[in-house]
């Protein structure tokens, strides 16, 4: 039978990828918070996990949930300001700090900038960013190719025929 590893080795295992994955879908500044409550909620989880699960699935998963929540959560929060900001259309323009290339994902519609940090940074298969997403296959993988589409005309590092 198959035993599972000791929380410690999962957190110092995948800890690192649910950063980056927290990360690109909310931002730098909420990516500790998320990471943290990807944690929490994996502690309370794991003893009824079931030995044979996908450690890192489950936990971008989670990361995954509880990045949206916090990001429900901050956008009902009202942002107090001496006046109101001049706003350009779309937000976040990527190409205002070509170092920053989280302004740049973070730009992104939602299923894009998430299917990108699942695939390129959690390296999780387009079937299971599907099972995430809520959405098929062919429309994970989509998005991808659409934000990286989106990302590289934005920054012009790679050429159409490069892979990230």
């Amino acid at each position: 039978m198959m035993t599972k590893p000791p929380f410690e080795h999962v957190v110092t295992t995948h800890g690192a990828t649910v950063l980056r994955v927290c990360r690109a879908v909310v931002g730098p500044d909420d990516a500790d918070d998320a990471w943290s409550e990807t944690f929490l909620a994996a502690l309370r989880a794991y003893p009824d996990l079931d030995a044979g699960t996908n450690l890192e699935a489950w936990l971008v998963t989670v990361a995954h949930r509880k990045a949206i929540d916090l990001v429900r959560a901050r956008d009902r929060r009202p942002v107090p300001t001496d006046g109101l900001p001049d706003r350009r259309a779309g937000g976040v323009q990527p190409g205002e700090d070509p170092a920053d290339v989280w302004h740049a994902v973070a730009a992104l519609p939602d299923k894009q900038r998430r299917a990108i940090a699942y695939h390129y940074l959690a390296g999780l298969p387009f079937a299971e960013i599907a099972a995430i997403l809520g959405n098929s296959t062919d429309a994970a993988r989509r998005a991808a190719a659409d934000g990286m589409k989106t990302l590289r005309r934005h920054y012009g590092a790679l050429t159409t025929g490069d892979r990230p």
